[in-house]
């Protein structure tokens, strides 16, 4: 059954306190927390197989012309599949701004009861957001982010300051008793925010490190075309130098056929996002590959997962509160040798 009209608007604004009790990294729990017993939250958020109310979850992405845009949309279905209780909306993803407001507002006169859209931009789909938020329907924003948060009940997407920090910490612990190392960054386009705030973070972490200099930085555009012809110039234009921090693993596999056209191999490599392509490198330790700093797209699950508690009016298990939070940000793993088969599994293609 659909939530009416003035139920879903008290889904935005408050009026969940029948239960808490949603475990996010799992599923969602359909347990109320109706009596006083102290454990009973617990309890709630450790039964994740009981149905629940119906929930209708429309989703709305962008073309998936990029391995983690693809995956992005892959986790989403998986998720949704979890579920006896939800049933999944999805659009046909576009980078037309036009045509994916035009398939948000077919989601919302469907009368679906929540929707998780992750914007092709955030500020043009802004105004789509507010009318679904409008209509009562609680919107999960995911990743890329609307202009005002009164577009959305939720906001759950990555750290790209964090992914540059860890990668930097990371480089930098490995070079911390080298004298005069030297760091070469790839970047992704400048054009984009999450660019300047990735260089942002790497800059910031290395900062720590007085024996490193970043010798040069140049900026591809996520794919691999770009990321062996910005890398060939990048070997020419240095040496010698012993790390890099390439900020995506799509552009990283043209990357990698530069270093090897170039037969270079006296530093190592870090990625960016958390291919299966880069961690199996990582795990057979025989190419420059040493790392890769996660921008987990698992963030389409959980974005699942918020929709449905947002839907069947629950919290999230661990914390008090009887509604979802706001704001989530997931942390930026940084992937080695060492930990490299616990992530496998969420490795894209």
């Amino acid at each position: 059954m659909k939530t009416p009209a003035l139920g879903r608007r008290g889904l935005l604004f408050g009026g969940a306190a029948a239960g808490a009790g949603v475990l996010l990294a799992g599923c969602t729990s359909n347990e109320s927390n109706d009596g006083d017993d102290d454990g009973a939250q617990s309890q709630a958020a450790a039964n994740t197989d009981e149905e629940g109310p119906a929930v209708t979850i429309g989703f709305a992405g962008p073309q998936a012309d990029h391995g983690w845009l693809n995956a992005i949309n892959e986790h989403a279905r998986s998720r949704a599949e979890e579920y006896a209780d939800v049933t999944l909306e999805i659009t046909e993803g576009s980078n037309d701004t036009a045509q994916q407001i035009g398939q948000i507002e077919s989601l919302i006169n469907s009368q679906v009861d929540v929707l998780v859209i992750l914007p092709a931009d955030g500020r043009s789909l802004t105004q789509a957001a507010l009318s679904a938020m409008n209509a009562g329907i609680p919107v999960i924003n995911l990743d890329r982010v609307f202009d005002t948060p009164q577009a959305y009940r939720c906001w759950v997407g990555g750290d790209n300051y964090g992914m540059g920090l860890n990668a930097g910490h990371y480089i930098g612990e490995q070079l911390r008793d080298v004298e005069g190392a030297r760091v070469v960054e790839l970047s992704g386009p400048d054009n984009l925010e999450l660019t300047v705030q990735r260089t942002q973070g790497f800059d910031d972490a290395l900062a720590n490190y007085p024996n490193i200099e970043k010798v040069a930085r140049q900026a591809a555009d996520f794919t691999v075309e770009s990321g062996q012809d910005v890398m060939s110039g990048l070997l020419q234009a240095v040496p010698e130098f012993h790390a890099l921090w390439n900020h995506d693993d799509d552009q990283g596999v043209g990357a990698e056929r530069a270093i090897d056209q170039a037969g270079r191999d006296e530093f190592f490599m870090v990625g960016g996002a958390g291919s299966r392509h880069v961690m199996e490198a990582i795990q057979a330790d025989n190419t420059v590959l040493k790392a890769t700093v996660l921008y987990p797209p698992t963030m389409a699950a959980s974005a699942i997962d918020l929709a449905r508690a947002v839907g069947q009016a629950k919290g999230i298990g661990g914390l008090a509160e009887f509604e979802i939070p706001s704001f989530i940000q997931l942390y930026s793993a940084v992937v080695t040798k060492d930990n490299v088969e616990q992530y496998l599994p969420t490795g894209f293609n």
